[in-house]
C-alpha cells in the first residue's frame, strides 16, 4: 500500500454484511462436517469462524480509531484501524491457512471417502457460495467509489483504507475456497477417493496463506507511516505555492490514519516581510491546503528567508 489516491471510509456496511453471511455459513459448514467428516468442510468451517472474528476486529478497530487525541497520543488514534487489520491478517494465516494445511496433510494419511449424508456438503457449499457472493457484491460496491479508474490490484496495494481491501480479499478468498472445497468434495463423491478432499483442503490452505501474507505486507507499510498519495501531494504543493513554484524548500507528509494526513513543510518568504505578514501568509496557506485536501488536518509550515 505504498501510494494511494483516496482515503475512504471504514466500510461498516460491507463489514456487517460479511459478518452476517459468515456466521450463517459457519453453522452450515460445521453441520456438514459433523455429518460427513469431510476435512474440506472442517477447514471451511474454521475459515468462516476466523472471518467472523475478523469482521468483529475491523469494527472494533474503527471504533478505537475515533478516540480523541490526548497527551499520550497527541496525533490521535487513527492508526488503530491499521493495527486491527494487521491482526486480521495474522488470524487468516494461523486459523485459516495453517489449520487448513494441517487438516489437508492429516487427510492425506487417512483418505477416507464420504459415505453418509453425501448430498449435505454439496448443498451447503452451493448455499455458502450464494451467501458469500452477496457479501462480496456489497464489498465491491462500497469499494468501487474509492477505486476510481485504477485497477483492482492497484487499489488493493495502494488504498489507505485497510477495511475494504481486507474484506475484498477475504470474500474473494472465501469464494475461491468454496469452489475448491466443492471440487474436492464433488470428486470424492464421484470417485470414492478421499485424496480429492485432502487436495481441496490443501489448496484452500495455500490460498489463505497467500492472502494473509499479502495483507500483512501491505498493512505493515501503513503502520510504519505512508506519505500522502501523489494526487494529494500535488494538490498540497499547489496550495502552498499559490503560483510561486520556488516557494517550497522541502515537504513531508504522512498518514496518521486513513482520513488524516500530517503535512510538514519549509517554505520561503521574502526577507522584507514583517512578522504579521509571515503569519498571515502561513494562515492563508493552511486554509488553501485544507480546502484542497480535507484529510490534511495537521499542518506545520516553517518559514525561511527567500534567497534568489
Amino acid at each position: 500500500m505504498s501510494q494511494s489516491s483516496h482515503s475512504g471510509h471504514s466500510g461498516a456496511g460491507a463489514i456487517i454484511a460479511a459478518l452476517g453471511a459468515n456466521l450463517g455459513i459457519a453453522v452450515l459448514k460445521f453441520l456438514a462436517f459433523a455429518l460427513t467428516r469431510s476435512s474440506s468442510m472442517l477447514a471451511e468451517g474454521i475459515h468462516s469462524v476466523a472471518d467472523s472474528g475478523n469482521q468483529v476486529l475491523l469494527l472494533l478497530g474503527g471504533r478505537a480509531s475515533r478516540k480523541q487525541a490526548d497527551e499520550e497520543h497527541p496525533f490521535g488514534y487513527g492508526r488503530n484501524r491499521y493495527i486491527y487489520a494487521f491482526i486480521v491478517s495474522i488470524i487468516i494465516f494461523a486459523l485459516g491457512g495453517l489449520f487448513a494445511l494441517y487438516e489437508g496433510f492429516e487427510k492425506l494419511h487417512d483418505p477416507h471417502g464420504i459415505t453418509e449424508w453425501q448430498w449435505v456438503p454439496v448443498a451447503v457449499l452451493v448455499g455458502s457460495i450464494l451467501l458469500e457472493g452477496n457479501s462480496f457484491r456489497v464489498a465491491v460496491k462500497e469499494s468501487s467509489g474509492l477505486k476510481g479508474k485504477q485497477g483492482w490490484l492497484r487499489f488493493l496495494r495502494t488504498s489507505k483504507n485497510p477495511e475494504l481491501p481486507v474484506l475484498l480479499l477475504e470474500d474473494a478468498g472465501a469464494l475461491v475456497g468454496l469452489l475448491l472445497a466443492l471440487i474436492g468434495v464433488g470428486m470424492t463423491l464421484l470417485t470414492g477417493n478421499g485424496l480429492w478432499d485432502a487436495f481441496g483442503t490443501l489448496a484452500i490452505g495455500i490460498l489463505l496463506v497467500f492472502i494473509a501474507v499479502f495483507l500483512a505486507v501491505e498493512i505493515k507499510s501503513l503502520i510504519l507511516g505512508e506519505a500522502a498519495s501523489p494526487e494529494d501531494l500535488a494538490k498540497i504543493r499547489a496550495a502552498i505555492e499559490d503560483g510561486d513554484s520556488e516557494r517550497i524548500i522541502h515537504i513531508k507528509t504522512v498518514h496518521l490514519g486513513p482520513e488524516e494526513i500530517l503535512v510538514a513543510a519549509k517554505i520561503r518568504i521574502h526577507d522584507a516581510d514583517t512578522g504579521r505578514a509571515v503569519a498571515d501568509e502561513i494562515d492563508a496557506a493552511e486554509v488553501r491546503i485544507r480546502e484542497a485536501v480535507p484529510a490534511a488536518r495537521i499542518i506545520y509550515l516553517e518559514p525561511d528567508i527567500f534567497r534568489a
